[in-house]
């Protein structure tokens, strides 16, 4: 399945049905007055979150959605029928804003959260809601009012508890596959992952979400490589785990361009708790570790962790301090 994480798509609900002007034909019946009825209520567009879904791709290919019409009033006083409600899913986390792609209107962060988003036009009045005491057969009738219509942004941003985040080949997809179920495609070239990938952990008993962010290199939030496109799903996470290759000639350097892009996108990314992960340990020894390490002590201060995602005793300890940091 592919990733799409913004869709510009129409939306018009229903029309009302018009009200019908008609008069009761019966036999025996001299005077049959007026029995148009009203019309029935255009359908409404209602917005829906569903936990199974992970993206708007289905909002790639379909823009376009229009709710049922009312059907119009008809003689003996029958109200035409109400038109069907179009409800739209899609996936938690997902934000509609307005046609700037700025002003927003509503943001969905629980599964089963419904948005009444263009309501459906009135039905028209039949005549019989014109007969009084003066007119006695009146012909008026009124047609059913428009459904609102316009054009919305839907932005997706991925919800988890710790949001996997370094540059590219630094292990993030490894680790996430290690660590959950997710299957994420993994290879030997500079953007390993073009899209975020979500799994799920478990210890003692307790979960935590994990989405892996793509596209950080230097630039990013300038449009370099994969540009911002994947840092809006940074806000959404409440840890950060900044996985460095071990390989890397500065680590120090390493570290502060990946913050610098966090920064430049935005400044509160940076106050979000962190946990530093140093990754592929299995390829050096001891004394190679102490020494790089030694160094970036120097320069930066925080807790930090050496592990190798292979190494099946390291993610039993990962697991444990992710369900530290994420409860």
């Amino acid at each position: 399945m592919k990733f799409l994480d913004q869709a510009k798509i129409y939306i018009k609900a229903g029309n009302g049905g018009s009200g019908s002007a008609s008069f009761r034909r019966e036999k025996f019946i001299e005077f049959g007055g007026p029995d148009g009825g009203d019309g029935g209520r255009g359908g409404s567009i209602i917005v829906e979150s569903d936990r199974n879904l992970n993206t708007l791709i289905d909002f790639r290919y379909a823009q376009h959605f229009k709710a049922q019409h009312g059907k119009s009033g008809s003689k003996r006083n029958r109200t035409g029928a109400n038109g069907k409600d179009l409800i739209l899913k899609v996936p938690v986390g997902t934000q509609i804003y307005e046609e700037d792609n700025n002003t927003l209107i509503y943001d969905f962060t629980k599964n089963k959260e419904k948005y009444l988003i263009a309501s459906g036009g009135k039905g028209g009045l039949g005549n019989v809601r014109f007969k009084s005491s003066t007119n006695r057969a009146p012909k008026k009738k009124t047609t059913g009012k428009l459904g609102e219509e316009f054009w919305i942004w839907l932005q997706l941003k991925v919800i988890a508890d710790i949001g996997i985040i370094g540059k590219p080949n630094a292990g993030k997809s490894s680790l996430l596959a290690a660590l959950t179920r997710a299957k994420p495609k993994i290879a030997d070239y500079p953007f390993t992952t073009i899209s975020p990938n979500l799994g799920v952990t478990y210890y003692d008993r307790k979960e935590v979400t994990l989405a892996d962010i793509p596209g950080l290199v230097e630039g990013a939030h300038k449009g370099t490589g994969l540009g911002d496109k994947f840092l809006r799903h940074i806000e959404r996470c409440k840890v950060l785990l900044h996985l460095i290759d071990l390989s890397e000639e500065n680590l120090v350097q390493t570290y502060k361009q990946i913050i610098k892009e966090l920064s430049s996108y935005d400044k509160r990314l940076i106050e979000k708790k962190e946990i530093i992960f140093f990754n592929k340990s299995d390829l050096f020894d001891n004394d190679d570790i102490r020494l790089k390490l030694n160094q970036f002590k120097k320069k930066i201060k925080g807790n930090y962790e050496i592990i190798s995602v292979f190494s099946n005793k390291d993610l039993e300890k990962i697991k444990k301090i992710l369900i530290k940091y994420a409860n």
